[in-house]
């Protein structure tokens, strides 16, 4: 997915695989609750485990990194068919899995941020492609399910993403490659995120909307 400045690359590596494994379980949660069969389970755990970086990657310009090393394709097939095989005890094991996908957000947004200005992209291009690593394979789970991605309309998700992206694209500039502002952004991402979810806030909607949601609510109960 992505190195680090100042961090240990195999470690680097491992919390890769770590996160992309954390990642699949989610693609294949989903897959099992749209009752695919076990290819499209494997297949949608393999998207949203893979196609932030893969994204991040094409939109660089450079050959997506988790097709040039086996372990990444591995660790997406196995949370496949672990999903497929153990759907029921996921779903009761839902908090955990919610809180390690917060930190896989939060590692891929920061090196997925590096890595864009690595090759040099601008602050606001390499925040947005920070993002993009942690949040394109649900995006694109949610578009190949048929559905609005669940990350432009409810949830903090996005904004934890380019929050913790921009602290390393920041330093980057401004030419501090020390390991303390990844480890920050990493952090205030999972934060961020984690507070989300306890208070279970979501970003506003506009305010027209806002004054239909009532009454719509009021109709769904009737």
């Amino acid at each position: 997915m992505g190195d680090l400045p100042g961090f240990d690359p195999t470690l680097i590596l491992w919390l890769n695989l770590v996160g992309t494994f954390v990642f699949g379980l989610s693609g294949g949660v989903a897959g099992v609750r749209a009752r695919l069969d076990v290819f499209g389970v494997i297949v949608l755990s393999a998207v949203v485990a893979l196609a932030g970086g893969v994204i991040r990657d094409l939109l660089i310009g450079t050959p997506p990194a988790t097709f040039r090393d086996w372990r990444y394709l591995a660790a997406a097939g196995a949370a496949g068919l672990l999903a497929f095989y153990a759907g029921p005890l996921l779903e009761r094991a839902a908090r955990g899995i919610l809180i390690l996908d917060a930190m896989g957000l939060a590692l891929f947004c920061v090196t997925g941020a590096s890595k864009a200005s690595d090759f040099g992209l601008g602050v606001v291009s390499a925040a947005i492609l920070g993002a993009i690593t942690g949040i394109g394979g649900g995006m694109l789970r949610d578009l190949t399910l048929g559905e609005i991605p669940t990350v432009l309309r409810r949830g903090l998700y996005a904004i934890p993403a380019l929050v913790g992206a921009g602290v390393v694209v920041a330093a980057h500039r401004a030419g501090d490659l020390s390991p303390v502002y990844p480890i920050v952004g990493a952090c205030l991402c999972f934060g961020i995120r984690m507070v989300g979810v306890h208070y279970d806030i979501d970003a506003p909607i506009a305010p027209s909307e806002r004054r239909r949601q009532p009454a719509d609510d009021a109709a769904d109960e009737a």
